[in-house]
C-alpha cells in the first residue's frame, strides 16, 4: 500500500471511464432511444472534494450521452471526451493541453478498451468488478464496484496520499 500511496501522492489529473466506472455498466434505453444511467451520489461528492483540492478531473468514454454531459456539468467537470472509441488520442490531447505528465495521471477503468491508457499512466486503477485483464494490469483495485462507490474510493485514496483526507472528513464532524 505504501507504493500505491506514493504513486497517488504525485497525481494531478484523474481520468474516469464512465460506463462500468461512474455507473454500474448497465445501459437503460427507452423505446424512444433515450438513454438513462444511474450515478452514485457518494462518487459525485468524492469528485467534488477532490476538485476542491486542486486535482483535475476528466472523463473519457466511448459512448455519447446527454446524461453524461448533464452529470459532468453538475459535478464541475469540464474535461469531457465522449464518443472516443479509442481513448489514447483523447488522453494524450488532454495531458498536453493541461501540461500534465503521464506519470502524474491516474486512470480508472473497467474493460479492455481502457488498457491502452492505463498502461501509460502513473497510477492505473481498476474498479473491483473490472475485467480480469484490466485488474491484472492495474496498480490498484477499488474496494467497491463501478457505479457503487469506486470513484469515491479513488478520490479518498488520492486525498489520503496528499495528506488532506482527515481534514476533509473533519469538516463533517
Amino acid at each position: 500500500m505504501k507504493d500505491i500511496l506514493e504513486k497517488a501522492s504525485r497525481i494531478r489529473l484523474v481520468v474516469f471511464d464512465v460506463d462500468g466506472v461512474l455507473t454500474d455498466g448497465s445501459l437503460y434505453i427507452g423505446d424512444d432511444g433515450q438513454e438513462y444511467k444511474a450515478f452514485h451520489s457518494r462518487d459525485g461528492h468524492g469528485i467534488k472534494m477532490l476538485l476542491g483540492h486542486g486535482v483535475e478531473i476528466a472523463v473519457i468514454t466511448g459512448r455519447t450521452s446527454r446524461v453524461v454531459e448533464h452529470r459532468m456539468k453538475n459535478l464541475g467537470i469540464t474535461h469531457v471526451y465522449q464518443g472516443k472509441l479509442e481513448k489514447l488520442p483523447a488522453f494524450r490531447e488532454l495531458a498536453q493541453k493541461l501540461g500534465i505528465a503521464e506519470e502524474q495521471t491516474a486512470y480508472v477503468g473497467d474493460d479492455v478498451v481502457d488498457l491502452p491508457v492505463m498502461r501509460r499512466v502513473g497510477l492505473a486503477i481498476a474498479v473491483q468488478d473490472a475485467h480480469p485483464l484490466v485488474r491484472r494490469h492495474s496498480h490498484w483495485q477499488t474496494p467497491n464496484p463501478g457505479g457503487r462507490g469506486a470513484a469515491r474510493d479513488v478520490c479518498e485514496l488520492i486525498m489520503e496520499a496528499r495528506g488532506v483526507l482527515d481534514d476533509e472528513m473533519s469538516r463533517y464532524l
